[in-house]
């Protein structure tokens, strides 16, 4: 049964099954239910496609450098449009910022905890972020729960909101899978400081280590996921709305984790090194 018939089915007026029950039983996750095509114009949507190609390439480059570099191809846009559409997308340019405010207290900011650290083994140390994906009538945003040292896609999820749940559900889900990271690693993203991430993470015993404000390559690995994906698969078609992205995603990461092999890992696949390594962590 296709995601859309399996939408319909679900009442959110049920009388005795909430929607979470239901997307239960009909086997249909959370965030595919309440993902809904976000209207916008075709021009600022072509714009935000060509932003998001630009800072693809250049992760360095913030709203001056976009602009300018979009008006050499032709695409004439002001800097401030291109930084609030930049917001819009959740882009934010590598570079250590001042810090000229402070943390909401009820959103604390943990302290990075990989620095000098060597990662070499599953489920030391996961790590997750969001992007944007263009489609043609939309901007829905993917997150992606990735192991560090072994560079699988352990879990991801697609909605049309920013909202945390999306991120706490793929969380969920990589942790019934693949039992619990020693310590999870995130940017400073109100998704990712909120109470809902942040408790999850707590009860489940794992250390929580957040980059530095606006340096994402602290999170270089899962910054890598994001490019190939893009360049691989997202830019290569117009995709028509979540369905026909969700498909997508879903192929490309499927053979980004049991086709691929990565030098990094010694010409294996993500899968096999990290079962590999689940396996004599046993043994040990």
């Amino acid at each position: 049964m296709s995601p859309a018939k399996k939408k319909a089915m679900i009442r959110g007026d049920h009388p005795e099954l909430g929607v979470s029950q239901q997307c239960r039983l009909v086997k249909l996750s959370r965030s595919a239910f309440y993902y809904m095509p976000v209207g916008i114009d075709a021009k600022t949507l072509a714009l935000m496609k060509a932003i998001d190609r630009v800072f693809t390439k250049y992760p360095f480059f913030g709203s001056r450098q976009i602009a300018a570099y979009l008006r050499r191809d032709g695409i004439v846009a002001g800097r401030h449009r291109v930084r609030r559409l930049m917001a819009k997308m959740g882009l934010e340019a590598i570079y250590k910022r001042p810090k000229t405010s402070q943390p909401h207290p009820r959103h604390p900011v943990h302290p990075y905890l990989l620095r000098k650290m060597q990662i070499d083994r599953p489920n030391q140390v996961w790590c997750a972020d969001i992007t944007f994906i263009p489609v043609k009538r939309g901007f829905p945003y993917l997150v992606a729960i990735m192991d560090w040292a072994t560079r699988k896609v352990l879990s991801w999820r697609l909605s049309n909101t920013m909202h945390a749940d999306f991120c706490v559900e793929a969380l969920e889900d990589a942790i019934a899978r693949f039992g619990t990271p020693e310590i999870m690693n995130t940017d400073q993203g109100s998704q990712f400081t909120g109470s809902a991430w942040i408790t999850t993470l707590t009860e489940a015993g794992v250390r929580i280590s957040m980059d530095g404000r606006g340096r994402c390559m602290d999170n270089i690995f899962i910054e890598r996921l994001w490019r190939s994906l893009k360049q691989e698969a997202i830019y290569l078609t117009e995709i028509t709305d979540g369905f026909h992205a969700r498909r997508m995603i879903r192929d490309w990461i499927g053979f980004y984790n049991d086709k691929r092999p990565h030098t990094a890992l010694e010409r294996r696949t993500p899968r096999e090194a990290y079962w590999k390594g689940r396996d004599q962590k046993m043994a040990a």
